[in-house]
């Protein structure tokens, strides 16, 4: 049973570190991306970034483009080219693989001086592609429609694609995304030192949304209280959310002047690389102050969100398959009447989602390395929204004994955690479960009783 009790609160995580990629973790990244050109005959891959979509270049390059756009060209001879704007070209030098800076200035911004006699195919010539055979093309999405090739649908600027086809007339183009994410993508699993990487992120998340639920009040403006979902300068991997009552007036996404009111619908997220917190509810301290119509909201969608959650939690193991997954979150939160359209679960990175093994049907195994989101969003009409959105990852014995042997200050946060989901939540994760943050699993529900959360009653 789902009962809403009270509960000792988790307490921030204190003097967290961000920690820096090894270059052995860096150089293994790389062996990865070349062992699947290898197998799959690939010469060369081409990986397209921006700001928004850089994640599969920065896994190797260490960096975003920032403003800008980028490219990053990798023969499969290990030889790489680094195509710059113009005030990323200085970057080349400080990326975390060796490569051969060239200056494209028609990624540089708009109106900026424009100093080459080139076109963007004989730029792009530079970087060794001509005789190139068979070429993948990298954006950042992997596609999965059954009604088109998906091996043939390329996500980046027109520009750079028919650049491409003129300098390398008779190569074969595919989309390679496949290399870097989705079923046995290399980005899918991590090592000690990228969950290290990552957990700073994710711990960081935790920090501000429990932050964030102790200056809740009635009263304060969306901002004020959204004031608390950023910290130490770190970049956000998702829209900041603090929203009160409906969302999305006159479109905007942003938190406003707004003023929280008793009763109000409640939406709060924030993330980091690594991991997200996000949380819904209302805003009342007890069952009477929800809105005429909506006082039955814990048992028609919050307590069977919850136990969703928990059911999860205790389910996921290393081995299983996607499908496995999808279909027990299925049998204990129908999508039919619980109004859930995505994927119940996914993997996240530098970028909030990555990609995602659990789907209908899915035979992708779940992996030790894994880096989840529990992301279940049910909308049940007539009722405000409910999310204790956050993550975990899945570490076997090998890799947590790495874990405890070099990361020991991150391994003692992942067993208090664990001690405070298992004691405290009474949620039953298996040891290959490591919460990323003490507030994984943490929800109230009644956003003003704030002592008050979710637990599992035997």
């Amino acid at each position: 049973m789902i009962e809403l009790k009270k509960v000792q609160r988790p307490k921030k995580e204190m003097d967290i570190q961000p920690v820096l990629l090894s270059d052995e973790t860096i150089q293994q990244r790389k062996e990865k991306i070349l062992k699947g050109m290898k197998q799959d005959n690939l010469d060369v891959i081409i990986v397209y970034a921006d700001l928004e979509h850089g994640s599969n270049f920065e896994y190797l390059c260490g960096f975003l483009p920032r403003f800008e756009e980028a490219m990053l060209v990798l023969h499969v001879s290990g030889d790489a080219y680094m195509v710059l704007g113009n005030e990323n070209l200085n970057k080349a030098s400080k990326a975390r693989i060796d490569v051969k800076a060239v200056h494209m200035p028609h990624f540089s911004l708009p109106d900026q001086p424009m100093d080459t006699d080139k076109t963007v195919s004989q730029i792009l010539s530079q970087c060794n592609i001509n005789q190139a055979k068979k070429i993948g093309i990298i954006g950042w999405k992997k596609f999965t429609n059954t009604v088109e090739n998906e091996n043939k649908i390329f996500d980046i600027p027109y520009f750079v694609m028919e650049a491409l086809k003129e300098t390398c007339p008779n190569a074969d183009f595919v989309n390679g995304a496949y290399l870097f994410i989705g079923e046995n993508g290399a980005r899918n699993t991590n090592n000690a030192n990228e969950i290290a990487h990552y957990e700073f992120g994710a711990t960081l998340a935790g920090n501000c949304i429990l932050d964030t639920l102790d200056a809740f009040e009635v009263g304060k403006s969306e901002m004020e209280i959204a004031s608390k979902l950023e910290q130490y300068g770190q970049r956000h991997s998702v829209v900041t959310i603090m929203a009160s009552g409906e969302r999305f007036v006159k479109a905007n996404m942003y938190p406003s002047l707004k003023k929280v009111e008793l009763g109000d619908k409640i939406s709060i997220t924030t993330g980091y690389k690594g991991g997200l917190q996000s949380r819904g509810g209302y805003a009342v301290a007890s069952r009477n102050q929800l809105p005429e119509g909506e006082q039955d909201y814990l048992d028609k969608v919050a307590k069977p969100y919850f136990n969703a959650v928990v059911t999860w939690l205790e389910t996921i193991r290393i081995g299983m398959n996607g499908k496995e997954l999808y279909d027990k979150i299925e049998s204990v939160l129908p999508k039919a009447t619980y109004g859930w359209s995505l994927n119940p679960g996914h993997l996240c990175a530098d970028e909030e989602w990555l990609s995602s093994p659990v789907y209908p049907e899915s035979m992708e195994k779940i992996s030790s390395g894994m880096l989840f989101q529990i992301d279940i969003i049910p909308s049940v009409k007539g009722y405000g929204g409910v999310s204790c959105e956050s993550g975990v990852v899945l570490a076997d014995e090998k890799l947590r004994t790495e874990i405890q042997n070099n990361y020991p200050d991150m391994w003692k946060r992942f067993e208090a955690r664990r001690n405070y989901m298992i004691h405290e939540l009474g949620i039953a994760i298996s040891e290959e479960v490591l919460p990323t943050s003490i507030a994984t699993a943490y929800l109230t529900p009644y956003l003003l009783d704030k002592d008050s959360a979710f637990v599992v009653v035997k």
